[in-house]
């Protein structure tokens, strides 16, 4: 399948109607249709503002990225970027075309 690669990176504990951002990402990309998305924890990243974020044992969390990916459709990819934005909120996103599939879909142990 052709489509997008679709990454968006949000703060840990940034929360939109009660929730955390990343959790409500999945679950309206889930909503919109979306086969499939993921979120990764960083251990370390800076953004925009030039302020490096890491991961210490001592530290409360909160404060890392986190980044949310999709593949999706050309038309998946439209629905929830516009999403996002009539939703009001404001974050980076990376959007690659991309080719995904699976190998040996019939084998599963």
């Amino acid at each position: 399948m052709k489509g997008i690669y679709l990454t968006f990176f949000v703060q840990e504990d940034r929360t939109h109607h009660g929730i955390l951002v990343y959790e409500w990402l999945l679950k309206e990309a889930r909503r919109l249709g979306l086969k499939g998305g993921t979120a990764f924890k960083a251990v370390a990243g800076f953004g925009r503002h030039g302020l490096i974020h890491a991961d210490h044992f001592i530290e409360l969390a909160g404060d890392l990225p986190v980044e949310v990916t999709f593949m999706a459709t050309e038309e998946e990819a439209e629905r929830l970027i516009a999403f996002i934005e009539h939703e009001g909120q404001s974050m980076f996103y990376i959007r690659i075309p991309a080719e995904c599939g699976f190998i040996n879909e019939r084998v599963r142990s």
